[in-house]
């Protein structure tokens, strides 16, 4: 199979960078302040960091050529990944160790409503 281009790229990041806008905008709907975008840590990356209330939300996007994919893409999430990610970024912020933590799946397809699974997975 041969690598993308760099067009290919191109065009993958701006379609994650607008889903991650998308998402965030459906976050804030739902009055959730957006803490962080993009979180890179050496264990990996989070999407969307939000808060409400005593609340922590960590987020992964996942956009999908069509909603019939949530399924698949529900199970392609890697948990553990996010976790380890989450748990890095708290160590980095005390402020939020004594927070409720939450992990939302958001899944984006064209011409559907974004689909906000609450607790999609535990940090277990």
């Amino acid at each position: 199979m041969p690598s993308p281009s760099r067009t290919d790229r191109q065009r993958a990041e701006r379609t994650g960078r607008r889903a991650e806008l998308l998402a965030a905008l459906c976050l804030m709907a739902q009055f959730f302040l957006i803490v962080a975008r993009r979180v890179k840590t050496p264990v990996g990356e989070i999407d969307l960091v939000a808060k409400r209330g005593k609340l922590t939300v960590f987020v992964e996007v996942k956009q999908r050529r069509a909603g019939s994919d949530e399924e698949t893409a529900l199970e392609s999430v890697n948990r553990q990944r996010i976790v380890r990610a989450a748990s890095y970024y708290i160590s980095r912020h005390p402020e939020l160790a004594g927070r409720d933590l939450r992990f939302d799946v958001i899944f984006l397809a064209p011409w559907t409503w974004p689909r906000h699974v609450r607790d999609a997975f535990a940090a277990d």
